[in-house]
């Protein structure tokens, strides 16, 4: 069913060619063993299994720098810290500069949830070249992703099926297959995975990150978090604010709003980029091919999801293009101003009759492998959102909010109401309404909002710095598009960033970056 809550950073290293990742085990006894006195064995990466999205091992850095995996044990069940445990997946690259200019380990993650840092901190290694002078960069698969006891749901051919479906149904017939669809994928994740599911919360995530930050023998935790890695960065600064480091959180997830008012709000910022796409294309000097004004592009935008509910196109034999599909691949080239001329190309061609390239759009959303296996980051996202949130949303209710939704998207309304009914029937009751992450006792934490990004609306970062505490979230504007900032490779970004993380120097209150 589909989810964008916190996709978002995770889904887009999936276009990228050749990613990597490292193993672990699923769950063991402990016995009394004191975790954080574990040596971690550090080994040259091999190469990632389909569960973290296939490929080859991860290349070495300029300069010839092996990456290094290992495996971290932490309890299964933090409320039984003797019990039963399971391996956390860990990556790095130590660091570049000189051994007493070290400050300790720099701790990324990308988002999701569900994203694979084993497989993305590789992918994007060289942008974080700076920032290696002085650290070790660290990611993780956080638990329940990828090899780190990864959620198991439906194999394969399921997944072709279940994400073919006709997530926006017009009448009782079609509301009632989608339920039944939900329901049958549910079902699968708490048949091969029950055992892990009630501990995948965020909760659960920041605790073994401060057992990461124990084990790499650092007092503090530095940190960077995109997207879902700014919530989880948030609930880790509430549960150990006197441990929090020097940290950075970009791309904000609004920790003040409920499940259905972060979908609201991922409504509004896919229209908004869809807005800005259309903009963009159609002020180019040469004509744009998918539309003649602004308003065109939308339109004929919003008929071909209408022609294809009815009649999808050819895509990636067997499959084919499906309205479902066509809206997935849109809102994945949204993510990103580098994808918007795959969107293009895209639409120029459905038109035309081919639906690959938006099809091809819509399997990295999903972590489809080209060799047709896929990776979890789809078990993995609806198991952690649904352990967190305490939302049950029925049919019927999203059935009352419809309007709302078709307010704030014409396009994207339907798309992001109907994926609310994803944890109606989750094994695992949720947490909370909304993430604590009240800190007032942290240092300061650099914020940072992008006013086009799309699945983490600019709003969110002044009510992440808000929630923090005074003097502890530093809110840092970028005016851009796309899903965060930092690797918009903005020079006053970047500069803010760097000297923050390499030099301690924190960006004055309400810089303005363009």
């Amino acid at each position: 069913m589909p989810n964008l809550k916190a996709r978002a950073a995770a889904t887009v290293v999936l276009l990228s060619a050749t990613l990597a990742a490292c193993g672990g085990d699923d769950t063991k006894d402990s016995g009394d063993e004191n975790l954080s006195a574990q040596e971690l064995s550090w080994k040259d990466c091999p190469a990632p299994a389909a569960s973290e999205g296939g490929g080859e091992a991860p290349s070495p850095l300029p300069g010839g720098a092996a990456w290094q995996c290992a495996t971290m044990k932490a309890p299964l069940d933090w409320d039984k810290p003797k019990g039963d445990t399971l391996d956390i997946a860990l990556i790095r690259a130590t660091t570049s500069g000189k051994k007493d200019q070290r400050i300790g380990s720099l701790i990324f993650n990308f988002g999701g949830p569900g994203g694979s840092g084993i497989t993305t901190l590789p992918a994007f290694g060289e942008d974080y070249a700076k920032l290696r002078t002085r650290y070790d960069l660290v990611s993780f698969d956080p638990r329940g992703v990828g090899r780190s006891a990864g959620v198991k749901c439906q194999d394969d051919e399921q997944l072709d099926t279940y994400f073919q479906q006709d997530s926006t149904p017009d009448d009782d017939a079609e509301r009632k297959e989608l339920v039944a669809n939900v329901k049958g994928f549910n079902g699968a994740c708490e048949k091969n995975s029950g055992e892990v599911l009630p501990h995948v919360r965020t909760t659960d995530a920041a605790r073994d990150m401060d057992l990461m930050r124990q084990v790499l023998g650092d007092d503090k935790l530095h940190y960077f978090g995109i997207s879902y890695g700014t919530e989880l960065g948030g609930v880790y600064a509430h549960l150990f604010p006197e441990k929090v480091g020097r940290a950075v959180f970009d791309a904000v997830v609004d920790p003040t709003e409920t499940a259905e008012q972060g979908s609201l709000g991922q409504a509004e910022g896919f229209q908004l980029a869809l807005d800005n796409y259309a903009k963009d294309c159609t002020s180019k000097v040469a004509d744009c091919p998918v539309g003649d004004t602004e308003q065109d592009v939308k339109d004929k935008i919003a008929k071909l999801l209408d022609d294809l509910d009815t009649k999808p196109l050819p895509a990636i034999a067997p499959r084919e293009l499906t309205q479902t599909a066509a809206t997935n691949g849109i809102a994945q080239s949204l993510y990103s101003k580098d994808f918007w001329p795959y969107l293009t190309e895209g639409l120029d061609e459905a038109y035309d009759g081919d639906g690959k390239i938006l099809m091809t759009l819509s399997d990295s959303m999903n972590g489809r492998n080209q060799d047709g296996t896929y990776s979890n980051i789809q078990a993995a996202n609806i198991s952690i959102n649904c352990a967190d949130d305490k939302e049950r949303p029925t049919p019927e209710y999203v059935e009352q909010r419809l309007p709302r939704f078709r307010e704030a998207s014409a396009l994207f309304g339907d798309y992001l109401a109907w994926g609310m009914v994803g944890c109606t029937d989750w094994p695992v009751d949720g947490a909370a309404d909304h993430p604590d992450v009240s800190a007032p006792d942290a240092p300061p934490i650099v914020v940072i909002g992008n006013t086009g990004d799309p699945a983490t609306p600019y709003e969110g970062a002044k009510k992440m710095a808000d929630a923090l505490g005074k003097g502890v979230g530093v809110q840092l504007t970028y005016k851009g598009q796309g899903h965060g900032a930092y690797d918009s490779k903005n020079k006053c970004v970047l500069g803010a960033v760097n000297s923050y993380l390499l030099d301690g120097t924190v960006p004055k209150e309400g810089t303005v970056c363009s």
